[in-house]
């Protein structure tokens, strides 16, 4: 039963190995639908490509069904599934920079690696914009730190803030993202077709 590594499965330098064969799979992914155009990705802020919003929709929603598939037949254990600790204050301000950089730029960190793999130039500069972000980051952690830190939530999870069950939840995400794949659709007719 899953999650093989903290259960003991197997070990831990294993890790860095599913990572790389799960970044590999997904920028395969990522190239095949386009996701390397910049023009593409900032389609969806100007309502003429749903693409990215449809992709990562249909992903999450896949994800999520399989997990509960999983542990209901008992092949994993969901309760051992690590969740992120919710800092308020610094996933605000990282959602803002992070959604003017894709706005500008039109790459998300992971696009950008996607689209620098197959030397686009944009790409590169973005890319490479990314990494002197982070290293001007680490660089100045101390000043950041308590900013960083602030207004943990520990690892909250929707289904429980709302007092519904796990199962309800992802059914619901599947009406909104039906929904939403909807009214993208009838947007996209709507709005001029730009030429990639």
């Amino acid at each position: 039963m899953g999650p093989l590594i903290p259960q003991g499965i197997i070990s831990g330098e294993w890790n860095n190995v599913f990572a790389l064969l799960i970044g590999v799979v997904f920028g395969f992914f990522l190239e095949g639908s386009g996701f390397s155009s910049s023009r593409k990705l900032a389609g969806v802020f100007y309502g003429y490509d749903f693409i990215v919003l449809k992709f990562f929709f249909t992903a999450a929603i896949t994800a999520a069904v399989g997990m509960i598939y999983f542990g209901y037949v008992g092949w994993i254990d969901l309760d051992m599934i690590y969740v992120n600790q919710s800092y308020v204050s610094s996933l605000i301000i990282g959602g803002v920079i992070m959604g003017l950089g894709f706005i500008m730029g039109g790459f998300c960190p992971g696009t950008s690696v996607c689209g620098a793999a197959i030397g686009k130039i944009d790409a590169w500069v973005f890319t490479g914009g990314m990494f002197i972000g982070i290293f001007i980051f680490s660089e100045a952690f101390p000043l950041f730190e308590g900013l960083y830190n602030s207004d943990n939530l520990g690892s909250i999870k929707i289904y429980e803030s709302l007092g519904i069950s796990r199962a309800f939840f992802v059914f619901a995400l599947i009406l909104v993202a039906l929904g939403m794949f909807y009214v993208t659709g009838i947007i996209q007719k709507k709005v001029k077709k730009v030429e990639y």
